[in-house]
C-alpha cells in the first residue's frame, strides 16, 4: 500500500471534512474542519496535510512548525494527527507516521512534540512504539510526548 502527505487544499479539503474518528475517540482530537480552521487562522506555522493510501484519502495531520521559535525544543509539534474510522486497524496510522517523522527530519526539525489525553491508550500505545516518550510536561490535561534524534 502506497501511504503518502499531500498538502491540504481546495481539491482536497471536502474529503479530509469527511473523514471522522470513531465515537469513542471524538473526546481526543477536534474535527477536521476544526482544524482546517485552526489552520488557516495560524497559517504562519501550521502544515496541514490529508493522508492517503492507494490515492484514497485515509487521515489528516497538521504540523506547527516555528524555526525561529526561542525555545529549540518548542519549535515542532504535531497538533493533529487522525486515521477514518473506516481505515483504522490496518497499519495505516504507523506507516503515516514515520512518513510524519521523516518530513520533520527532511525539514530540519530536530525534535517533534505532541500530546494527549492519559486515557487515549491506542495513541499512546503507537507514539510509544516509535520512540515517543513523556517528558514530565502537560498541556492542558493532555501528557506531553516528544521524539528526539
Amino acid at each position: 500500500m502506497n501511504i503518502e502527505l499531500r498538502p491540504l487544499n481546495e481539491s482536497n479539503k471536502n474529503e479530509c471534512i469527511n473523514l471522522k474518528v470513531t465515537k469513542d475517540q471524538e473526546q481526543y482530537i477536534a474535527t477536521n474542519e476544526d482544524s482546517i480552521a485552526a489552520a488557516e487562522e495560524n497559517a504562519d506555522v501550521a502544515r496541514p496535510f490529508v493522508i492517503y493510501a492507494d490515492d484514497v484519502a485515509v487521515g489528516f495531520a497538521m504540523f506547527a512548525f516555528e524555526p525561529d521559535y526561542e525555545d529549540p525544543d518548542d519549535r515542532y509539534w504535531l497538533w493533529r494527527f487522525m486515521i477514518d474510522e473506516r481505515y483504522q486497524g490496518r497499519g495505516l496510522g504507523k506507516e503515516a507516521m514515520k512518513l510524519i517523522i521523516a518530513y520533520f527530519k527532511e525539514n530540519g526539525a530536530t525534535n517533534i512534540r505532541l500530546s494527549t489525553k492519559e486515557s487515549n491508550v491506542n495513541a499512546i500505545n503507537l507514539y510509544k512504539s516509535l520512540g515517543f516518550k513523556p517528558n514530565g510536561d502537560m498541556v492542558d490535561e493532555e501528557t506531553e510526548f516528544e521524539l528526539n534524534w
